[in-house]
């Protein structure tokens, strides 16, 4: 929700000016970056205070402005079922916070948080096919770009997501 909320407040504001988005949810940090990347906007920081993430964002100018991009490639949750399904030589990545991971998973996923991607996009092989999921499809759409910046080929977004996914669920870490 930070970043629904986040586009809507930008658009009201003029070049340079900045805004504060508090949130709880420590994911908002790696959400908030990367559509700030994605967008052409400013991102200034987070300072943590009392549990709570306060993001500075500065508008940039219109010139600056890029068109939010989506990664072209997306899977279902129910293309994802029968893959797994048909046990096809896939890699699941679960790109939530550990916390949301431990609460509930697909079984076999690779948790690898969306703020932790870039540092370890190693530890993923860039010839396998790919499924990447988050709660909403949100995250997961910034770590398929950014697995797509870095060579990945075969790399799809999983949506809705965990929000909707009616398959078998892991617990734990």
């Amino acid at each position: 929700m930070p970043i629904v909320k986040t586009k809507k407040a930008m658009d009201e504001l003029n070049p340079g000016q900045v805004i504060e988005v508090q949130a709880t949810d420590r994911g908002s940090l790696a959400d908030i970056q990367g559509w700030a990347k994605n967008t052409g906007h400013q991102y200034l920081g987070t300072i943590e205070e009392n549990n709570i993430l306060r993001h500075y964002l500065r508008r940039s100018r219109p010139d600056e402005i890029k068109a939010e991009q989506k990664h072209p490639y997306v899977a279902s949750n129910e293309d994802l079922q029968v893959k797994i399904a048909a046990k096809d030589a896939i890699t699941i990545l679960d790109v939530r916070e550990p916390a949301e991971y431990a609460f509930g998973h697909i079984p076999g996923a690779r948790s690898i948080p969306l703020g932790e991607l870039e540092l370890r996009a190693g530890e993923l092989n860039p010839d396998e096919e790919i499924y990447v999921v988050c709660r909403t499809g949100s995250r997961s759409d910034l770590a398929c770009q950014l697995l797509a910046s870095k060579g990945f080929k075969q790399v799809k977004n999983v949506t809705p997501g965990m929000t909707d996914w009616k398959g078998t669920y892991g617990t734990g870490s």
